[in-house]
């Protein structure tokens, strides 16, 4: 489905007319989340409603507005206080707790609605020329500060140019397995699409059912299960943008030797060197068989090695997620809060702690999708390797819960913030070598800022032949008196152990504002030269997403 933006949180996540459904377990569930963060009780942290926030003045003079409002349909030039507060920020921690306080000092002077990529080029056109900045935004769910509506010193005003009016699929070939897509399409819609006619793109983030193609191209996006399907940048074929300078289009081909694959410029770019307004991606047909389970270990080290094993005998696996034992120890009693443990469950747990698998215990989900024989096959070899890493199985049941409510967990973080606790998350990765030394950098630094009053829970979430994804989550106690202070200094305290100790700023959320500083150190010198190169020639006036990734 196309949403619109008012059936949207401005504020938080997801749809205005959903929520998480405590099952009616609400009082048990806040006394597990109160005793988790260390507090006596939960205050009440409600966010300030959007009558009761003042918005900046539009600085969109009436010959901009006219230029503008003549390079797009009728009705797509807005500067209501809604449409405004909507494209102000993402969706990180300190995005949300500016929102939440009604802090829109960042809120663009005006959004615009292109339809096609003509419009997109026209709009840019009328920008270059009055010195406005302009912020691409899909759907807006980046956790990095990466769509935030600022202006340069140099520039008169911003505008944040909305994708989502460009949502058609444009062409789809079945011989050669690839289908093209304007960029704004947001996730369900596009896999829609495909599903239809046999196929699937198979990019599923936690952000999947806001977040949109062109967003997964711009942050270099990883879905859920990219062990089979890939990251965005290896199932992006070919690429079209507009920008400062003209269109910028890549060609349609498997492989070329003719010269730099400039692709890997376009993946991770972040909108500051063009609009992404279409793109052609690899398909794969839709999985006839689909086995989701999963198995206990004694202890994260063992997991991660049950891991390494299988995706170096590269058995065709769709997904490879171990928890820490804080993370299963967390989502587990969240879990049967819900749905309380009848005599059966009791009597399996009890045999499970006698058997070594209770208390610091690790659960790994195994994802296997493909045709009936390749899912029938990889099971007993991916179970070989569990077993001999000193794994148990306990069954598809957990798989299918998974399944069932991975996209949910985002629209706890409201009601969350709304009590008093802080949640953010994190992320990063390097060599098998280093995965072990850096999961305990970064949970050391955490704790040592957070101190014993916040849970820190920890997941490898990709792997690879040479090594894997490491994502932190973590819970605390909401300093009022300092909010945007205290979250610096435990990103600033991550990051630092991040950096320290072999691992990349991001593996999947982007640079964004909140990783500018680490990405310089990482990048080298010569390395952002030239992007800051590439930068100059295909946007001269810095008109596009000023202050980030550059």
């Amino acid at each position: 489905m196309a949403y619109t933006r008012d059936e949207l949180r401005w504020n938080g996540w997801g749809l205005r007319r959903d929520t998480f459904d405590l099952k009616g377990r609400d009082a048990e569930v806040w006394d597990f989340i109160r005793r988790s963060v260390g507090l006596a009780t939960l205050p009440e942290t409600r966010p300030r409603p959007l009558a009761a926030c003042e918005l900046p003045p539009s600085r969109i003079d009436s010959a901009v507005r006219a230029a503008l409002e003549k390079a797009l349909a009728p009705g797509r030039v807005t500067t209501g206080d809604r449409e405004r507060a909507a494209h102000a920020l993402g969706r990180s921690y300190p995005d949300l707790i500016r929102l939440r306080a009604g802090d829109l000092s960042s809120a663009p002077d005006a959004v615009v609605y292109p339809g096609s990529h003509d419009e997109v080029q026209r709009v840019l056109e009328v920008c270059q020329r009055a010195s406005v900045a302009v912020v691409p935004f899909g759907g807006g769910s980046s956790v990095v500060g990466g769509v935030e509506a600022k202006r340069g010193e140099a520039h008169r005003a911003v505008v944040t140019l909305d994708t989502t009016k460009l949502r058609r699929m444009l062409d789809l070939d079945p011989v050669s397995r690839t289908a093209t897509f304007e960029a704004g399409v947001w996730g369900p819609d596009l896999e829609d699409a495909l599903q239809r006619r046999g196929f699937t793109l198979g990019h599923y983030p936690q952000s999947f059912e806001f977040s949109t193609l062109g967003g997964w191209i711009a942050a270099r996006g990883a879905g859920q299960q990219s062990n089979r399907y890939g990251t965005a940048n290896k199932w992006l074929v070919a690429a079209r943008l507009a920008t400062p300078a003209g269109e910028w289009r890549t060609l349609a081909v498997p492989q070329s030797a003719a010269g730099p694959d400039l692709k890997e410029l376009i993946c991770g770019s972040e909108g500051v060197l063009g609009v992404i307004t279409e793109a052609t991606v690899r398909l794969h047909e839709l999985p006839q068989a689909r086995d989701y389970r999963a198995y206990l270990f004694r202890s994260f080290e063992a997991g991660a090695l049950a891991i390494r094993t299988i995706v170096q005998a590269e058995l065709p696996v769709a997904m490879l997620r171990l928890s820490d034992a804080d993370e299963t120890y967390f989502f587990g009693t969240f879990k049967r809060l819900l749905h309380p443990a009848g005599a059966v469950t009791a009597a399996a747990e009890r045999a499970l702690s006698t058997a070594g698998f209770g208390d610091g215990r690790c659960v790994l989900m195994v994802g296997i999708e493909g045709d009936e024989a390749t899912v029938r096959t990889t099971r007993p070899r991916v179970l070989r390797r569990i077993l001999r890493a000193g794994g148990l199985p306990v069954g598809a049941g957990p798989g299918r819960a998974w399944l069932d409510q991975r996209f949910r967990m985002p629209y706890l973080r409201d009601p969350m913030l709304d009590r008093g606790v802080g949640v953010d998350t994190l992320e990063t990765s390097t060599e098998w070598s280093k995965v072990l030394r850096l999961y305990r950098a970064v949970r050391g630094a955490l704790r040592a800022e957070l101190g014993p009053n916040a849970a820190v829970l920890a997941h490898i979430s990709h792997s690879y032949p040479d090594g894997a994804s490491l994502y932190f989550t973590f819970f605390f106690a909401r300093d009022p008196a300092d909010e945007l202070g205290q979250w610096v200094r435990i990103k600033r305290a991550a990051s630092q152990a991040i950096a320290e100790h072999g691992g990349t700023i991001s593996h999947h959320h982007g640079v964004g504002r909140d990783h500018a500083e680490w990405f310089r150190r990482e990048k080298g010198p010569a390395g952002v030269g030239v992007l800051a190169a590439a930068k100059a020639e295909l946007d001269p006036g810095g008109i596009l997403n000023p202050g980030k990734l550059l």
